[in-house]
C-alpha cells in the first residue's frame, strides 16, 4: 500500500493527501501548494 501511495503523491499529490489525512486542513494545504508549483505539493504528500 505504501508503494501505491508513493507512486500518487508523485502523480497526484492532493489525492495521496486525501488518503492521508482526510478532507481536512492539511489537503487543502497540499491543493494550494499542488498549484503555486508541482513540487512542493509533491514534497508535502510525501
Amino acid at each position: 500500500m505504501d508503494v501505491i501511495k508513493i507512486i500518487l503523491a508523485i502523480f497526484l499529490p492532493p489525492v495521496a493527501a486525501f488518503l492521508q489525512v482526510g478532507l481536512g486542513a492539511h489537503f487543502w494545504l497540499n491543493i494550494l501548494l499542488t498549484l503555486l508549483g508541482g513540487l512542493p505539493g509533491v514534497i508535502h504528500a510525501l
